[in-house]
């Protein structure tokens, strides 16, 4: 028994987190050891570790096969509570009027992405960032004549319309209940706006919040980039494993991460 391995739950945003942004979410390219690394440093955790993403958990499955982590989906819109196990949902699926209004604005301009999530619908324009002030107002309108279980969450050169009561932080809140992750103290990293939530729930925890820079976390980050957090996991997976019997908390890669520890 590895006595630190008892302490910790680890729950970790896709995007921007553990692989690089893309110009497109189909684009994304899934580095060849991520999958294998997670599931070595989920054995070392006794399963305390899980996905926190906006992408559909069957997303989630075609990245990391054969690893089928525990994750909550969709901003939590999904959830699964155990690995290998069935989704859950905790909204139904996107009304369609809702869905239909929000895909024609892919009409605006050369660039615009639609991507449909069943039970969320995002808009991506990095390929046309000029288009964001008009893409904001005609969401608004949208959202406004909308039933009022929606909101609009924003992100890096994205605008998402979902749930009103789905976050990532009750998605985290939720899975902390569950039996593998009782009485750990959780760290969350993530890279958006759409993160922060997630973030200070696991700070509340008695745990820590780590931020990857980007277009949203700059001088605050506490990781450069996806492949400094892979490189960090990597390092954690390898402290818990060789050295038992020793109550520490991992090592921060940055001095400034130690404003988010607590407990």
């Amino acid at each position: 028994m590895v006595e630190d391995a008892s302490e910790w739950a680890v729950f970790l945003d896709l995007d921007g987190t553990l692989i690089d942004i893309a110009p497109t979410p189909r684009l994304v390219s899934i580095p060849p050891d991520l999958a294998p690394l997670l599931a070595r440093l989920c054995v070392t955790l006794r399963g305390a570790l899980a996905i926190v993403t906006g992408r559909q958990i069957v997303d989630v499955d075609r990245f990391l096969d054969p690893f089928r982590p525990i994750a909550a989906g969709v901003h939590g819109a999904q959830l699964r509570t155990e690995r290998d196990g069935d989704v859950l949902l905790a909204v139904g699926p996107m009304d369609p009027g809702v869905a239909a209004a929000v895909s024609r604005l892919s009409e605006l301009a050369p660039g615009i992405v639609v991507e449909p999530k069943v039970y969320s619908i995002a808009v991506h324009y990095r390929l046309a960032p000029s288009v964001e002030p008009q893409l904001e107002a005609a969401l608004k309108n949208i959202v406004a004549g909308s039933p009022d279980h929606f909101i609009l969450c924003p992100g890096r050169y994205v605008v998402e319309v979902v749930p009103r009561h789905v976050s990532k932080g009750a998605a985290l809140e939720a899975l902390l209940g569950l039996p593998v992750f009782k009485g750990r103290r959780p760290i969350m990293i993530g890279d958006d706006v759409p993160d922060e939530s997630a973030l200070e729930a696991a700070v509340r925890h008695g745990g820590m919040g780590l931020r990857v820079a980007g277009e949203h976390f700059r001088e605050q980050a506490d990781f450069t980039n996806p492949s400094d957090v892979r490189t960090w996991l990597a390092a954690m997976a390898n402290k818990l494993t060789t050295e038992p019997g020793k109550r520490r908390e991992p090592s921060l890669p940055l001095s400034t991460g130690d404003r988010n520890a607590q407990g």
